[in-house]
């Protein structure tokens, strides 16, 4: 006995809609920011680096080419910057717990990854930095 089984892309995209795996990212974004532990640093400004990965669904946003359903990273590279400099911290760790948590609240980021870095921090090292990732990247529908 052979049995015949069809199966069309759309049933199988549907299965795993829920599913986001797409990212949008945000690499190298480099700005100077008051950071530090020690009181000279509390003086200057210094450079830090963000690499961003948001998962988010973007197959609503490319349907109909609607930058309204999507992450502007224009946006959100702007406030990573205004976030780090009206909050200052001691800590690099500190800092990227809080614009984590900070973006996820404000733009509904559902997972992302996160890496800040301290270029000259070390002199002979090329950067020092934390990566973090926060939330899932599995959507709600998906659970």
């Amino acid at each position: 006995m052979v049995i015949v089984c069809t199966i069309s892309i759309s049933a199988i995209a549907n299965q795993i809609k829920g599913f986001s795996v797409d990212k949008v990212y945000i690499e190298g974004l480099t700005f100077q920011t008051t950071i530090g532990f020690y009181p000279w640093e509390k003086e200057i400004k210094q450079k830090l680096v963000v690499d961003l990965a948001m998962g988010w669904d973007i197959a609503q946003a490319a349907e109909n080419d609607e930058l309204a359903k999507t992450l502007d990273y224009a946006a959100i590279s702007e406030a990573v910057v205004e976030f780090a400099n009206a909050n200052p911290v001691d800590l690099i760790e500190t800092l990227a717990e809080r614009i984590a948590t900070f973006l996820i609240a404000e733009y509904q980021i559902p997972w992302l990854r996160l890496k800040l870095m301290k270029p000259t921090a070390v002199h002979n090292a090329t950067t020092v930095g934390v990566e973090i990732e926060r939330g899932s990247q599995l959507t709600d529908q998906a659970l």
